[in-house]
């Protein structure tokens, strides 16, 4: 007989949507969302605001009503539910309160009031967690006198506390410098690989998702496009999820088409000229730090403006 374990681990998918859908008084949030996350991979899924990336990651953890199905292949069979982990975009509270970061991990987990004394079992437990996200030093530091960066490890070792089948993150790199950003999401990595959880992800930053997810769902109310990230953004993607401006933060790392002009675009050799000047390869994208993404279905470039000019 299989157990629950193998029957889970035999599925691919972590995570199916089967259509589904939310209307909101005459708003259509989400609208006829057929995808997958992958088993044991980092999925990205990328929008711009008001698309409808949270009120889907609220459908996985059944916080919102909406038709069609949520399915978790291989647990639902077992008759289990997911658990799961959730590191929310940043954490609301009172930096004053005198609380250390024990404490507040404790505060989760041990039924007895903490000025009672902390529970051996459980302290040794955080500092394991704690351990993991190479943060055991801050164990006895005031919780509210952490850095932004700080609080997201805290936040993350909270969420693993829960021993998750599916890790939920909203944006948790937006409050940290790019090292911060790379830090975190090897560091999310290295920590996936060894618990073997399914990470999914909210996220604008498509550099960061070219460059560390496995694969990537594009939403904008409905899916536009999902797979590899170097396969799936598409100029053609990009531009139906984002619109016609992208307004891209950042084009580093991002597919090749999608800083080129389209051969049939008629200023290809003068856009050719500006990418030259802006150093743009594929590797590296352009060093002026502009998006230089043109309209694939009519093959002339967006208004630049004064934002896309360079100063001779």
């Amino acid at each position: 007989m299989t157990s629950p374990a193998e029957t889970a681990a035999a599925s691919a998918d972590a995570v199916r949507f089967e259509h589904v859908g939310l209307t909101l008084g005459e708003n259509r949030i989400l609208d006829d969302i057929c995808a997958h996350v992958p088993r044991g991979k980092f999925t990205a899924i990328v929008g711009p605001n008001g698309a409808g990336k949270t009120t889907l990651t609220l459908a996985i953890l059944g916080q919102i009503r909406h038709t069609g199905k949520v399915l978790f292949p291989g647990l639902d069979e077992a008759g289990r539910k997911p658990r799961f982990g959730f590191v929310p975009q940043r954490l609301v509270f009172d930096r004053d309160i005198p609380m250390t970061v024990m404490d507040y991990l404790l505060s989760g987990l041990q039924h007895m009031p903490l000025f009672l004394g902390h529970s051996k079992r459980h302290v040794e437990r955080i500092m394991r967690y704690l351990d993991e996200v190479e943060c055991t030093a801050l164990a006895d530091h005031a919780f509210g006198a952490l850095s932004g960066g700080e609080i997201q490890r805290v936040l993350l070792a909270q969420a693993l506390l829960q021993e998750p089948d599916i890790l939920i993150l909203d944006e948790p790199t937006s409050g940290v410098d790019f090292k911060g950003g790379l830090i975190c999401c090897e560091l999310l990595r290295r920590v996936r690989e060894k618990r073997g959880f399914t990470q999914i992800m909210i996220s604008h930053d498509l550099a960061t998702v070219t460059a560390h997810a496995d694969h990537v769902i594009c939403l904008n109310h409905k899916v536009f496009g999902e797979g590899e990230p170097r396969v799936a953004l598409t100029h053609q993607v990009l531009s139906e999820t984002f619109g016609l401006h992208l307004g891209l933060p950042d084009l580093h790392g991002i597919p090749q088409d999608v800083r080129e002009c389209p051969e049939n675009c008629p200023l290809r050799n003068e856009h050719l000229h500006l990418h030259d000047h802006c150093h743009i390869d594929g590797a590296h994208g352009c060093s002026c730090g502009h998006g230089h993404a043109h309209d694939p279905a009519h093959g002339h470039p967006h208004d630049h403006g004064t934002e896309g000019a360079h100063a001779e």
